[in-house]
């Protein structure tokens, strides 16, 4: 299952636990980072601020994680994801911590929206996908679902954990225990990377050679395409996700209850995004997409049907539906980067491509508290994100075939 030629060669049961530290590492970064949406509404309660101006520091947060990106693929094409794992667990420590302190908006802006997220992006999908397409060549799609999947699982425990942690502690006192936990956290998780900064050497090439560079990537209207559906992917869901506990609130859903149906919607992306990812090694990554995409709509649908808190059946289906294909399109978009432009630059090929997710997420947080402050409502903002799915399977679609090597 590894790939036979990589400089580091690594026995089976090696690889797997690889796998499994990716998987770990990238769940306790993306926690942390989930559990603003229940922070959202602590705040909303404790200062009085609009859905728009809460929605900011999330914006900002995607924002950043879009631009930093090729940044963090350059570094982990250099560096290896051990220095990274180390650097971005000691800023994100540093940023919950400091976060139990804020009194004003801008605070939480530059805390959460640059410095936390700053830390999260090394603990990410850009830090781990190279290492892993190395080790994964044949099942690289189920590889990269499985570390994948771990941003689901992370909203499904983020959500109701932090809400309990609020209401026995404050939120200033959750941010306290977070931050510490993650500094308690941060060498155990580096060291499950030791001797992988030196893998960099045995990519497999492409067939002109030399494996692709970012220059000639961009030369393709696949590089264009594939930054189309993050974008797309990034306002479809975050259009949606970030105020899905706002919005069940509103319509009068006890908050823990609530959190609880969605965290267990959310949940389900664990076996969906694994199931998908590997699926897209046999049907095709096109056709494992366009699937998801379609379940989400569903998901959101569902969502757009719900009018009062007696409809208890729609809030589990909206949160089955829409949490089941949370992130399931990652592991086929990430596995075709990986298989249309191999070779030691893949990282900062990724990391440039992942800026359209960090662009979209941004719009679609916050235009979602935008429409809610001028309509009074999301529904809108449900309807915006059906239109940016069907954008993005239709782009998606669209890179069936394979781009020619350009000198």
């Amino acid at each position: 299952m590894s790939e036979p030629n990589a400089a580091t060669a690594l026995s089976p049961s090696a690889t797997w636990l690889l796998l499994g530290a990716a998987f770990l590492t990238f769940s306790i970064g993306a926690g942390f980072m989930h559990a603003y949406t229940v922070f959202l509404v602590a705040f909303i309660e404790a200062f009085g601020w609009s859905r728009a101006d809460v929605s900011v520091a999330y914006a900002v947060g995607q924002l950043v994680t879009g631009a930093s990106s090729p940044l963090v693929g350059i570094l982990v094409d250099r560096l290896g994801p051990r220095r990274l794992v180390l650097v971005g667990g000691c800023v994100l420590a540093a940023g919950l911590l400091a976060s139990a302190w804020t009194t004003a908006l801008w605070q939480v802006v530059v805390l959460y929206g640059v410095v936390m997220t700053l830390g999260a992006n090394c603990l990410g999908l850009v830090v781990f996908v190279p290492l892993l397409s190395r080790h994964f060549v044949r099942h690289r799609g189920m590889a990269v679902a499985v570390v994948q999947s771990a941003n689901g699982f992370a909203r499904a425990f983020s959500a109701p954990l932090t809400t309990m942690m609020i209401g026995g502690l404050g939120w200033r006192g959750a941010y306290l225990w977070q931050g510490a936990f993650m500094a308690a956290a941060v060498l155990p998780l580096a060291a499950l990377f030791r001797g992988t900064n030196e893998a960099r050497g045995g990519v497999r090439r492409s067939a002109d050679g030399q494996g692709w560079t970012l220059r000639q990537a961009m030369r393709t209207p696949h590089f264009w395409l594939l930054g189309a559906v993050y974008l797309f992917t990034g306002l479809g869901s975050f259009l949606v996700a970030l105020h899905q506990l706002a919005f069940a609130v509103d319509v009068g859903f006890d908050k823990l209850y609530a959190a609880g149906v969605l965290g267990m919607g959310a949940f389900l992306s664990l076996p969906g995004v694994i199931v998908t990812g590997t699926l897209s090694d046999y049907v095709g990554r096109e056709v494992s997409a366009v699937v998801t995409y379609g379940t989400s709509i569903l998901g959101v649908v569902f969502g757009l049907m719900i009018t009062g808190p007696d409809q208890h059946l729609l809030l589990w289906l909206h949160a089955c539906f829409f949490g089941l294909t949370w992130g399931a399109r990652g592991p086929a978009i990430t596995a075709k980067t990986a298989d249309l432009f191999p070779g030691p630059n893949l990282g900062t090929i990724l990391g440039v491509i992942t800026i359209g997710t960090g662009v979209g997420a941004a719009a679609g947080a916050w235009l979602a508290g935008f429409v809610f402050d001028v309509t009074g409502s999301y529904r809108v903002a449900f309807w915006l994100s059906i239109f940016f799915y069907v954008c993005g399977s239709v782009a998606f679609w669209s890179l069936r075939r394979p781009p020619a090597v350009r000198a």
